[in-house]
């Protein structure tokens, strides 16, 4: 009988390290076992992150502000770039990773082409909205200045776009934290993904409750950057 309860009884996995008691009952956030894993794993997991965000991010600004400018001269070619970066946004997170792997590997080449892929629809749109929002009697005033096309575009036109253009970056940055979690789950081993995936199958509440605040206090965080150099780079709208 004795034998028989034993082997029916659950087995604790051995997360190692933290209050004993409170891992041993897998209470829902064992402070100390935080504690002692932030250096060994949540901070580097944490850094990658920001890596990968801001590497994703910043290419995706790139590649989508020169379609944006070219669209914005030549309307031609608005409409088969929406349509492609459309057709990207479009590709479950899951299944874009996997189809890449193939072919780029389990690297973080293959998490940072199918980051920056969900970065272009939304900020080629707010990128020519902004633009094309600039009001005509600001361009004709620009006109009369002698201001080139080139001037106007970089000294009227782009700081007038500012607000669209950091709405765009806030919600692909938060899109962008979010979906670099799912890199984990096909083998790239960056990012707050992996101790989220690690915690899934043991059940571990404080790993996964950690990875998963972590995520969220950065996504917080990063809009309120984003805010306050929209408010930095628009003083006239500060001061409206």
């Amino acid at each position: 009988m004795t034998g028989a309860l034993a082997q029916s009884a659950p087995v604790i996995p051995d997360f190692g390290g933290g209050s004993d008691s409170c891992v041993r009952r897998n209470e829902t956030f064992c402070w100390d076992w935080f504690s002692s894993h932030w250096g060994s794993t949540f901070q580097p997991a944490l850094l990658q992150h920001i890596a990968l965000t801001a590497i994703a991010v910043g290419v995706g600004l790139a590649i989508a502000l020169a379609a944006a400018l070219v669209a914005y001269r030549r309307v031609w070619l608005e409409r088969p770039f929406t349509l492609l970066s459309a057709l990207l946004y479009t590709i479950p997170s899951l299944a874009l990773f996997q189809l890449l792997v193939p072919i780029t590997g389990l690297t973080r080449l293959t998490a940072e082409i199918a980051l920056v892929s969900y970065t272009l629809l939304i900020l080629f749109r707010n990128i020519v909205t902004g633009l094309r929002e600039v009001p005509d009697e600001v361009r004709e005033a620009a006109r009369g200045m002698g201001l080139t096309p080139l001037q106007m575009l970089w000294r009227v036109e782009l700081p007038i776009a500012v607000p669209a253009i950091v709405a765009g970056l806030r919600i692909a940055t938060v899109t962008v934290i979010s979906l670099a979690t799912v890199a984990a789950i096909v083998g790239v081993n960056e990012g707050l993904g992996v101790p989220i995936l690690n915690a899934i199958p043991t059940t571990f509440n404080t790993e996964f409750i950690a990875a998963a605040v972590l995520t969220i206090g950065l996504a917080l965080v990063a809009d309120g950057l984003l805010l306050a150099a929209q408010r930095i780079l628009t003083p006239w709208a500060r001061r409206a």
